[in-house]
């Protein structure tokens, strides 16, 4: 498996390629926006791991550019988790994100985690009333139109519509999108809910698809 890893530390850049070599991932690494994104093309890595500051660009911008060319899983990291650094990565494209400090651990598992969620042939197309997900497309069709997803929103959508008509509680859907777990994860759930809402009900007058069910999760109306 191989890993693309991306920061401009140099010591952080070591310990971690040393523990993921450990745990038996081949290892590219970048230390710039530039340099990842050339290790990117040239290396086609299975992973991305991204950190936000980054010289000759952010890895915000590294993060839309690999998502522009690729669906691979891409994994944030930042020494800030304030709500809008985590909302403009998951706008992104970003799959998942890891606040600094972290241990090895933590890195490897949540790499392994993704990794696994990402594995196997895409899924079928799944339908309710005229919504159509095609997840290996990450394209939501409503109607005529067509809206580009991210992987996050695919697989929200792909669970909600599995169960359209029921509700669906935030820890099932959090387990499910995220793969674990996670009660700091809510917040990126709503933010998620509420991008998917702004896909689905354009223009205004659409009906209202997602609905929030108190104190229980959500709901996708056919």
């Amino acid at each position: 498996m191989k890993i693309l890893l991306v920061d401009d530390d140099p010591d952080l850049l070591s310990v971690t390629s040393f523990a993921l070599q450990q745990a038996g991932m081949l290892v590219v690494q970048a230390a710039s926006f530039d340099a990842g994104l050339s290790q990117f093309r040239r290396e086609q890595p299975d992973l991305a791991v991204l950190d936000i500051n980054l010289p000759g660009g952010s890895g915000f911008e590294l993060c839309r550019a690999l998502r522009s060319e690729s669906t691979l899983p891409i994994l944030m990291l930042t020494v800030r988790s304030e709500e809008a650094d985590l909302v403009r990565a998951l706008e992104l494209g970003a799959d998942d994100y890891l606040t600094k400090p972290y241990s090895p651990r933590t890195l490897i598992a949540r790499i392994k985690a993704l990794l696994r969620r990402t594995s196997g042939e895409a899924p079928p197309r799944s339908e309710a009333g005229a919504l159509r997900l095609d997840p290996g497309a990450l394209e939501l069709h409503v109607g005529n139109a067509v809206h580009r997803l991210t992987p996050l929103e695919s697989r929200l959508l792909q669970l909600l519509i599995a169960n359209a008509g029921q509700a669906v509680s935030a820890e099932r859907l959090l387990k499910h999108v995220w793969g674990r777990r996670a009660g700091g994860d809510r917040q990126l759930l709503k933010q998620l809910v509420h991008r998917l809402r702004q896909k689905l009900e354009v223009p205004p007058d659409t009906p209202h698809w997602l609905e929030t069910v108190a104190n229980v999760g959500y709901r996708l109306r056919p």
